[in-house]
């Protein structure tokens, strides 16, 4: 190759991409502009490519007189800084021509400026568009197709109507008056008619398949326009079914109180706490850490696993917890002399032990180098706290750990991270739970293993049945509400608003009683979020509603908090862990039928007042360990186990008793039994505190459990 060129790379579609492509090329050429599609693309399935394939297609495609370009601009969103760089990437990687594609990463001056000079395929994050889109102007003249990464993400909330607000600005208009400019507000959350959407997403929420999908109306169904299941990507092993090997464990934990005062707490946030606090002890993630290595070294890297390049996922329940797992890692590698490390991800900086720490100062290199990093042979853990749960493609990772409650469609982004293909080496995967039931997983995973479906739109009359409702409480009057919407859309500063929303305040305070103010307060919340979602997708005109709308957030900003007495403050400081064991379950191939249908987003449940309900000190750990202490002295307990079979096995092998079971007499052998039998309990203090604490105060016990697994195992052999 000559310095200087490109080395360049053909990468051909598979079938169902280029089946994508066309389809989507074909009705965006009969259809025009203004449509939405929805694609139903498996996690794994090489989304990134189709939508680079796509977006380049776009660009050229001309109307059914072939002679008009239908699109002026692609705009590709994404929905985090790592995907940006993804997409980012693989766009440029297929453009032929220079200057086709950019990215924006400076703000609206640099959009305006790559419009203006004729960029085709402009790339933003969600988050940047949101922030730029108030500052462009004009662009109702000019035609776009916006490409939505995971569109459950990218489209939730305002950021929707921030983004069709500005492709639909309209300039030039004549003055208008109050009504004009609500009925305009309400066009402009609306998908912006000079744009086509095409949403990608594994995993369609409720909300997703409304406002993108296609509506059957025969039986009312909105579908996918395209699907490509995960049930068939698995079936054409185009990526791996990662629920084959699921191993769940259990944890078993007792506390005891540290105080001589019997105060009383909050029982219901007092036990949330607790449990919090025993999963995230330091000793407690140093047992599971070295649980995680043990396996990782003895069931992966031993087996071969992806020709000895396998690479695991430790997924956190927080950054605290993400940073001791760090350094539980760390220290135990470092002791067994393994040659491998870890690197954490985490957002921020969080102080631990009286240090400060965030990704750099714990990895020893910046944040955005952690996916390169991660790739060199060396890093075999990421250790992650609601950060690459989504999104990140690394085909070497082969096992996950979980150590935190996944859910519906944050479990399947979660644990999909391990479905990429790695051919020919990479022939399974395997999760190790710690917290979720196989029938959870199960659960969320379901629905989408074939086509989501869902079964109905939604009910616009439960508007109607919210405004009934908040009208009752009398909080406010439909000539405040107007008044309010009349001065806010004119420019009125917030002091002009203020006291509106200061009267509407004291009716609160001083009207409705502590239930009545949080069912106001969950209903007003629940209007303005269905219907900054129904406008977007039903044609309705109703301006009362957009001011109601817009008076309820400005309310609710001023309304008091009525849940801000924490009544379990200072339960952590009472109590101290007395014990710990874990026990591992059954590993299983979790099966998927694929029910596929989901029903409509449902209204807000009714409020309710949180009623604290206090409980001495005693009885809240007496009711904690009972829920998950299980600890007791019968024939098939774990304790048990453990005592007669698993510490007497431990002393069996040791060989220096193995020595003196040899060339040694029976008394020295009993000495030596029992040395090695403190040593080996000794190892197991924290699995078993409250054994550990009769057998080392109780000296009778101590001889009698001593001389009792040394005749066993003595006598034994002899015979």
């Amino acid at each position: 190759m000559e310095r200087g060129q490109k080395k360049r790379k053909l990468i051909f579609p598979r079938y169902h991409q280029l089946d994508l492509v066309q389809k989507l090329l074909e009705a965006a050429k009969n259809q025009g502009v203004g449509q939405h599609y929805l694609i139903q693309h498996s996690a794994g399935s090489g989304k990134s490519n189709s939508i680079s394939w796509l977006s380049h297609q776009l660009v050229e495609l001309t109307d059914t007189s072939e002679t008009n370009t239908i699109f002026d601009s692609i705009i590709v969103v994404t929905d985090r800084k790592i995907l940006d760089r993804q997409i980012r990437n693989n766009i440029k990687q297929f453009a032929q021509v220079n200057g086709v594609v950019e990215a924006i990463t400076e703000g609206s001056k640099q959009l305006q400026k790559a419009l203006e000079n004729g960029k085709k395929i402009i790339i933003t994050t969600v988050f940047k568009f949101a922030y730029i889109v108030k500052e462009i102007q004009s662009l109702n003249n000019q035609k776009f197709a916006i490409i939505i990464d995971e569109a459950h993400s990218s489209q939730s909330g305002s950021s929707a109507a921030k983004m069709s607000a500005a492709l639909n600005k309209e300039t030039g208009e004549e003055e208008e008056t109050t009504e004009d400019k609500i009925l305009r507000i309400i066009a402009e959350q609306k998908l912006s008619p000079n744009a086509s959407y095409f949403a990608f997403t594994a995993t369609p929420k409720n909300k997703t398949l409304e406002t993108f999908g296609i509506k059957n109306h025969e039986d009312g169904k909105y579908h996918p326009f395209h699907n490509y299941a995960m049930k068939q990507a698995i079936e054409e092993e185009f990526i791996l079914d990662v629920l084959e090997n699921y191993t769940t464990y259990q944890s078993y934990y007792k506390i005891q109180q540290i105080i001589a005062d019997n105060p009383q707490f909050d029982t219901k946030r007092a036990q949330k706490k607790l449990k919090k606090y025993v999963e995230g002890h330091p000793q407690i993630i140093r047992q599971k850490a070295e649980i995680m290595i043990d396996h990782f070294l003895a069931d992966v890297i031993n087996t071969n696993k992806i020709n000895g390049q396998a690479k695991a996922m430790v997924v956190t329940n927080g950054i605290i917890s993400a940073i001791r797992y760090k350094l539980a890692f760390d220290a135990y590698l470092k002791e067994i002399n393994a040659p491998y490390q870890t690197i954490v991800a985490f957002s921020g900086s969080k102080e631990v032990d009286g240090k400060v720490e965030d990704e750099s100062s714990l990895n020893g290199f910046p944040s955005q180098d952690i996916p390169d990093e991660f790739n060199k042979c060396e890093y075999r853990f990421l250790i992650v706290a609601d950060k690459y749960q989504t999104g990140f493609d690394q085909p070497l990772l082969h096992t996950m750990y979980v150590d935190k409650p996944l859910a519906d469609i944050k479990a399947v982004q979660t644990l999909s991270r391990l479905n990429r293909a790695y051919k020919p080496d990479k022939k399974d995967t395997f999760i190790l739970d710690f917290v979720n039931s196989a029938d959870a997983i199960q659960t969320a995973f379901d629905p989408f293993y074939k086509t989501t479906i869902l079964s109905e739109e939604t009910d616009i009359d439960r508007l109607n049945d919210l405004q009934d409702s908040l009208d009752g409480f009398q909080v406010y009057s439909e000539t405040q509400v107007n008044v309010l919407m009349t001065i806010f859309i004119n420019g009125a500063e917030r002091d002009q608003l203020d006291p509106i929303l200061d009267e509407c305040k004291q009716t609160f305070i001083k009207e409705l009683d502590i239930e009545s103010q949080i069912q106001f307060k969950t209903k007003a919340k629940s209007f303005v979020r269905n219907y900054q979602f129904l406008v977007q997708i039903h044609p309705f005109r109703n301006p009362y509603w957009e001011s109601l709308k817009t008076f309820l957030k400005f309310l609710l900003t001023k309304l008091p908090n009525l849940n801000d007495t924490d009544l379990s403050q200072g339960i952590l400081e009472s109590v101290d862990i007395d014990s710990y064991r874990i026990e591992r379950q059954n590993t299983l191939a979790i099966q998927l039928e694929g029910s596929g249908e989901i029903k409509p987003a449902p209204p807000e449940p009714p409020g309710s007042t949180y009623q604290p309900k206090l409980d001495y000190l005693i009885n809240i750990i007496e009711d904690f360990n009972n829920r998950f202490g299980n600890i007791s002295w019968t024939e098939k307990d774990q304790v048990r186990k453990f005592i007669f079979e698993d510490l007497p096995a431990a002393v069996s092998k040791d060989e220096e008793y193995q020595n003196a079971k040899k060339y040694s007499d029976r008394q020295n052998a009993r000495i030596t039994f029992k040395k090695k039998l403190v040593d080996k309990f000794q190892e197991f203090i924290f699995d078993h505190t409250e054994v550990y604490r009769q057998f080392t105060d109780d000296p009778d016990f101590q001889t009698w459990l001593a001389d009792t697994l040394f005749n066993r195992d003595y006598d034994q052999d002899a015979g």
